[in-house]
């Protein structure tokens, strides 16, 4: 496997406290700064229904109040 180079967001700023991603080959692997050593390793399909999910509010019951 290549060595994994990590993205986090722009919108993150410098909080130590983010996602972020990383890409090789067919898989996507993603991590919290804060704790790298866990990893969540999916593909890109997967994460691409995610993220549609999330942002059409299906997970919005998981944080409201």
């Amino acid at each position: 496997m290549r060595q994994l180079i990590w993205q986090k967001s722009s919108f993150s700023g410098d909080e130590a406290n983010c996602i972020e991603i990383a890409s090789v080959d067919d898989r996507v692997y993603i991590r919290e700064s804060d704790d790298p050593t866990t990893i969540v390793t999916t593909t890109p399909t997967t994460l691409a229904a995610w993220l549609h999910s999330a942002r059409t509010g299906e997970f919005d019951h998981f944080v409201e109040a």
